[in-house]
């Protein structure tokens, strides 16, 4: 018989392993949107409180989008403080992903009603330094860590949301059940309609999924900055 595979659950022994180094506040964060064609990049980030655990958090990408919505609410009740930063489509477009990611984080920890000392991030690009003075990277943390795993969820559901929205304005791409990302419809709708006005026109679907020279792509080198 074929063994079952099991989930990973989060865990807090990184930010206790922290915690016994002597930092006080430390913050999970995760990002959200960016392999997305179209809507903003968010970065969430979340403070958990220093005792007790909170069944069912997961990494957003692991359960269902109405699983996610049913514990929003709860996980972020639950949580010191947390926070969701956005860095704009045009953003994205006249920084690169990089400084979009560093300022969608700065928005984030900036909303924050604590300052934290530690920062552990998921995965391997380090954008958190030198925001916070400890950064550690973990490489599928939101399936590890119990604060990134919170602050998947929270920056998950209020991006959706979002994309929800504003699939009201732009119907024509189906943001409210792609959310942006790359799928069938979103390309066929591409290739007939062209992108909309939130979608990162520096990207490379302009050049494989846009045979139409109604709007220009970006090229970020010559973009005007926006600050």
């Amino acid at each position: 018989m074929a063994a079952r595979s099991v989930a990973l659950v989060p865990t807090r022994d990184l930010e206790r392993s922290l915690h016994q180094q002597g930092h006080q506040v430390i913050v999970g964060i995760d990002e959200v949107g960016k392999g997305s064609w179209a809507g903003p990049l968010a970065v969430g980030a979340a403070v958990l409180p220093l005792t007790g655990d909170l069944a069912g958090v997961r990494d957003s990408k692991s359960i269902t989008e109405k699983s996610r919505e049913a514990m929003f609410e709860t996980v972020g009740n639950w949580c010191t403080s947390w926070a969701v930063g956005y860095a704009s489509h045009l953003e994205c477009d006249a920084l690169g992903m990089a400084d979009a990611q560093r300022l969608a984080t700065t928005r984030a920890l900036a909303q924050l009603t604590v300052i934290p000392d530690a920062a552990v991030v998921d995965g391997s690009w380090d954008f958190v330094t030198p925001l916070i003075p400890k950064v550690v990277m973990q490489v599928k943390g939101d399936t590890s860590v119990l604060s990134i795993a919170a602050a998947s969820i929270l920056a998950k559901v209020t991006r959706d949301r979002l994309m929800r929205q504003l699939a009201v304005d732009y119907p024509l791409w189906s943001l409210d059940t792609n959310k942006g990302y790359p799928c069938h419809w979103h390309r066929t709708a591409l290739q007939g309609y062209g992108p909309s006005a939130i979608h990162r026109r520096s990207w490379a679907f302009m050049d494989n999924f846009v045979p139409w020279s109604g709007v220009p792509r970006i090229d970020r080198f010559d973009a005007p900055t926006l600050f």
